[in-house]
């Protein structure tokens, strides 16, 4: 069982009142009784009450992030970015899903509004105008993670969308010859998705050669299926471009259950770099956006917003592309 601040005072001879302000560090505290208290609540393994903490000091060290899901490589790199450079700076994490089937306007009211948390950062591919409105009225500072290029008025992390589509789509046109390319798109309401179309189409046009769009939703099973129409028809695709590496992956699936190899027979590329990218079998060719990293700019910005650090009214950051140029196609 844990211990209490009671068991703290008592062994070291003091007043509740007095360990408190130690560990809320109050500097009228003596420097050999801080030095005491901080050991013995040590020896203890005294872990005190955040929200308790907070309440005292009128300031809340805990920090929301709300993604779309939580069980994707994707956003367990965003998390993983994001708590490094906050735990760093003396803050938590209090990560929140928006799950398909809950309303995101009812889980943003419930962060912003509650005095729980000094910031946000919210990952929303995409946004409707009641939502914009309910973020704009925050009285906490909140950073998004979104590639729509219209949304404007908020701190913002934007990934490279576009430019590393048309720049992966133009190498397999120029460089590996595929004279006729698909690609599998995420859900049509995405920014992330369309933008990632655009620069894929755009290529295409530009350098006239065929092509055909498949819908999935960014899901491996999408891939999977869209793989498979694909396949199915008369006329194939020397090259599937997959909107994201997991849907990529859904496709290496269909092609080696059908007894075809990659990339003799189908090239397969993909958009993320995701970690299990580089040990699929061929490895995966793919636009690489370090997502770690996107998360660490996204805090970044947050921390620099709460102290008051930013002299500009809103920052945009880019987070740039690569191509990862691998044996997939």
């Amino acid at each position: 069982m844990a211990a209490t601040i009671k068991e703290v005072a008592r062994k070291a001879n003091v007043s509740i009142a007095t360990v408190s302000r130690v560990l809320n560090e109050d500097p009228r505290v003596a420097k050999e009784t801080y030095k005491r208290i901080v050991h013995i609540a040590n020896q203890l393994n005294y872990k005190p009450n955040i929200l308790a903490r907070n309440f005292v000091k009128q300031k809340s060290n805990l920090v929301g992030l709300i993604l779309p899901e939580i069980i994707d490589e994707f956003f367990t790199e965003i998390i993983k970015g994001v708590d490094e450079v906050l735990y760093r700076s003396g803050y938590y994490t209090i990560v929140a899903s928006s799950h398909k089937y809950k309303s995101l306007k009812e889980e943003l009211i419930t962060f912003i509004n509650n005095g729980l948390i000094s910031g946000l950062i919210l990952l929303a591919p995409e946004l409707n105008p009641k939502l914009i409105l309910a973020l704009k009225k925050s009285s906490i500072p909140i950073v998004l993670i979104n590639s729509d290029p219209a949304l404007k008025g908020f701190d913002k992390i934007s990934l490279d969308n576009y430019n590393g589509a048309f720049r992966m789509t133009e190498y397999l046109i120029s460089k590996r010859e595929y004279t006729y390319l698909a690609h599998i798109t995420g859900p049509s309401v995405n920014n992330d998705s369309e933008l990632r179309k655009k620069g894929f189409i755009d290529a295409c046009r530009k350098y006239k050669v065929k092509y055909s769009i498949q819908a999935g939703d960014f899901s491996k099973e999408s891939g999977y299926n869209c793989c498979k129409k694909l396949l199915s028809g008369k006329n194939k695709p020397g090259v599937i471009f997959a909107g994201n590496d997991m849907m990529a992956i859904g496709c290496y699936d269909y092609i080696q259950k059908s007894g075809l190899k990659i990339p003799v027979d189908i090239g397969v590329a993909g958009f993320d770099d995701i970690f299990v990218s580089q040990y699929l079998s061929p490895s995966l060719t793919t636009v690489r956006i370090n997502i770690e990293n996107i998360g660490r700019h996204a805090a970044d910005t947050l921390i620099q917003r709460i102290n008051n650090e930013l002299e500009v009214p809103n920052v945009l950051r880019l987070a740039e592309s690569e191509l990862v140029i691998r044996e997939s196609v």
